[in-house]
């Protein structure tokens, strides 16, 4: 079993959420290959950051 603990997201999701938001304004919706990527990253940090959210909350 690892040891490493799970990344975690400097940013609350709400900042995240912002950015996924305005990447998809920025674009009309339609996404380059590179955009993609971006938003893939941002979701991932979003999750994260939700998660976080909730523990911090329990």
């Amino acid at each position: 079993m690892s040891s490493t603990p799970a990344p975690h997201s400097a940013r609350s999701a709400d900042v995240v959420n912002d950015q996924i938001r305005d990447l998809w304004a920025r674009t009309g919706g339609q996404l380059t290959a590179e955009d993609r990527a971006q938003y893939e990253a941002l979701v991932t940090e979003w999750a994260t950051a939700i998660g976080e959210g909730a523990v911090q909350r329990a």
